[in-house]
């Protein structure tokens, strides 16, 4: 290989469009302004990449629309790969986690239930299932990496960017998880890749934005923080992603664990004894764009230690900046041999050399099978959690009543509205928002009083500004919302839909459940067991503490059934 192609394996690179070699005008110009070329054929041609990462429209790059579609465009970039100088095969990944946060796959795909919620059912053969489901999708489809399992251990109640992708507070589940969701994406097909190293578990700033910093000492990070990353080695993990985070206690110079020399070399790469491939997480969040300068992110995080560097900002400036640190002995071409060979080991392991394509009418076939979305649905009926049943209200019965479904979220709200309409309720959706205003808790509460039961879902209501100490306004907002509802007198269930503590400012309800997320499984798991037709048996994976910091209202391991 020329020195230019094993940088070119140094980075993954986001491509425009659904489409190899034909993309629409709009996509044409995004590639154009980022790389000076039209198609995503194109970049792999100029850049001989590594590996691409593919997004779904929210981001923008749109690779994701069908399985066909997604097979198309696999087939073809791996194709411009193929046809280099050196034919060397692409590393495809997406973030696909499982849940309702990070994924980047929609129906068709099956949609697991997501790290929390698999802690909350305690099963690693669930969590293996789960991740073999994932990783065959994925694999159909062509993406032969995922950038997942989370191995992130959630101590931190306000954790802004974590909370639900992570198992849960204790490092023993957290471990035992992550080794079955390792276990399970490579009986699916796919590499995995163990994230944020060393541990984003206990941060208060969300990393895409600003730069956090996690104050845990030695002591603290060898019992809570490395625990999962060392059972995802022992378990033969493809890949480890570092954290733009700081941690002072492994690097007193305050670099982020990216750039951090001490953390990926000395910690991961010695201490743990770790040989498999080292990936950033995107050079483009603000936690490294904040400290370091397009041409400079990409060198220190080589120089520290990593062997991927993911979605660089100004990829022609980062790509020279890279080959003039080796050109100018900055870089030992040793060191560099040494990432370029991980990089096509891993793609050799995967069996890439070999054949890098699909095919595409068994990726139709493969992505949402009957049988994926029933176990995905067996699973996630393990999870949601009875948190409180103090009225008795639960398990309903199928008397007909009249039902207000209201709270957060349009599609969680007609869903969870669609399900209990099934069992010969009749049902008002009125959904609120995430901050609803005084106006609209008027409206709903003259809605309730003609209802005879109200089910109120909340995202997030537990929230509090890292400034001010308070509940941010949403919090607030829906905080008021639910107790508007519960003045009314009429039966009152509430749902916290992603972050489990939403009842500690909720503590005058009466019945309370944890879903961890709001697929449309769980929004039907949700049902099931309000209705008694599913025994409730998830266990909270983390505490929840008291609003005024007083201690537990409930413990890690508790959960309610209807079976005593």
């Amino acid at each position: 290989m020329t020195l230019q192609e094993k940088v070119g394996q140094l980075f993954v690179v986001e491509v425009y469009g659904q489409d190899a070699n034909s993309v629409s005008p709009a996509m044409a110009a995004r590639n154009q302004a980022l790389y000076g070329v039209d198609t995503p054929a194109q970049v792999i041609d100029k850049y001989k990449p590594g590996g691409v990462i593919y997004y779904d429209s929210r981001r923008g790059p749109d690779n994701v629309q069908n399985p066909r579609q997604i097979a198309t465009l696999s087939n073809g970039l791996q194709a411009a790969a193929v046809s280099q100088r050196q034919p060397i095969p692409l590393l495809i990944s997406t973030d696909q986690e499982g849940g309702a946060v990070v994924f980047r796959l929609v129906a068709p795909a099956t949609a697991m239930p997501g790290n929390m919620a698999l802690g909350a059912g305690r099963s690693t053969a669930d969590a293996h299932r789960s991740a073999e489901v994932i990783g065959t999708e994925l694999a159909a489809v062509g993406i032969n990496q995922n950038y997942a399992p989370v191995a992130d251990v959630n101590v931190n109640p306000a954790n802004p960017v974590i909370g639900v992708r992570s198992v849960g507070e204790d490092p023993a589940l957290v471990s035992g998880m992550v080794a079955a969701q390792v276990d399970g994406y490579h009986d699916g097909g796919v590499a995995t890749v163990a994230k944020h190293f060393p541990g984003h578990g206990d941060t208060a700033v969300d990393s895409h934005f600003g730069l956090p910093e996690v104050t845990h000492t030695r002591e603290q990070l060898e019992a809570i923080d490395l625990p999962p990353f060392r059972a995802a080695i022992d378990e033969g993990v493809d890949t480890i992603m570092t954290a733009h985070v700081v941690l002072r206690s492994v690097d007193p110079s305050g670099a982020p664990a990216t750039m951090s020399k001490s953390i990926l070399t000395g910690l991961l790469r010695e201490e743990l004894d770790y040989d498999g491939l080292i990936v950033t997480d995107a050079l483009d969040m603000g936690g490294a764009t904040s400290t370091y300068p397009p041409n400079i992110a990409p060198v220190e995080a080589f120089k520290a230690g990593a062997d991927q560097l993911v979605l660089a900002p100004q990829m022609d400036v980062a790509y020279n900046a890279v080959l003039d640190a080796i050109r100018s002995g900055e870089i030992s071409t040793r060191r560099l041999d040494e990432s370029v060979y991980r990089i096509l080991r891993l793609k050799m392991k995967r069996g890439l050399f070999a054949d890098p394509f699909v095919d595409v009418d068994l990726a139709e076939k493969v992505v949402g099978a009957p049988d994926h979305l029933a176990d995905a649905q067996v699973i996630t009926d393990h999870t949601t959690t009875l948190v409180k049943n103090d009225a008795g209200v639960l398990p309903l019965t199928h008397d007909p009543r009249n039902v207000l479904v209201t709270g957060w979220g349009v599609t969680t709200t007609g869903t969870l509205g669609n399900a209990i309409g099934q069992r010969g309720q009749t049902v008002t959706v009125r959904e609120t928002g995430t901050t609803p205003s005084q106006a609209t808790i008027n409206q709903v509460v003259a809605q309730a009083a003609n209802s005879d039961l109200v089910v109120v879902s909340t995202m997030n209501a537990a929230s509090v500004s890292a400034t001010t100490g308070l509940p941010t306004a949403s919090a607030a907002a829906q905080q008021a919302l639910v107790k508007a509802l519960l003045a009314t007198g009429k039966p009152v269930v509430v749902s916290g839909m992603r972050n489990p503590y939403d009842i500690s400012y909720l503590t005058e309800a009466p019945t309370y459940l944890a879903t961890y997320g709001y697929t449309a499984a769980q929004m039907e798991s949700l049902t099931r067991v309000m209705f008694g037709e599913v025994n409730p048996v998830g266990k909270l994976p983390v505490t929840i503490p008291r609003a005024d910091g007083s201690g537990a209202l409930y413990p890690f391991g508790h959960g309610l059934s209807y079976d005593g």
